[in-house]
């Protein structure tokens, strides 16, 4: 037997989600008003997304991020710092698969 899924109007979702934020707490709502806490709380996450709904399309575009040319050096400068450290590593790595083989000449060592 299936329940029949009840249909709440927006302005009584709408009175519940401010009330939810009043009180800080959805849980006595929830009961007060006879509420399922899941109906009531996926009422909450939606109201925070209607904002979007209601924005000018010019305002939903999202321009691409350009760095300033010195924010471009240091992101430069980052990033060189972290080949030379990956470089590093693989050497360490390198040096230490060496050192295992030659420890265990025989066994095999399961690195690759």
């Amino acid at each position: 037997m299936t329940m029949k899924r009840q249909r709440y109007p927006k302005t009584l979702k709408e009175q519940l989600v401010r009330e939810v934020q009043e009180v800080g707490n959805a849980v006595p709502v929830a009961k007060r008003h006879g509420i399922n806490l899941k109906t009531l709380y996926r009422w909450i996450h939606e109201s925070k997304h209607k904002a979007w709904d209601v924005a000018a399309d010019d305002a939903k575009k999202i321009a691409p991020y350009v760095p300033s040319p010195q924010e471009f050096r240091q992101i430069e400068k980052e990033n060189d710092q972290l080949k030379k450290i990956l470089g590093e590593k693989d050497l360490e790595i390198a040096i230490l698969r060496d050192l295992v083989k030659k420890a265990r000449p025989g066994s095999p060592t399961g690195l690759r």
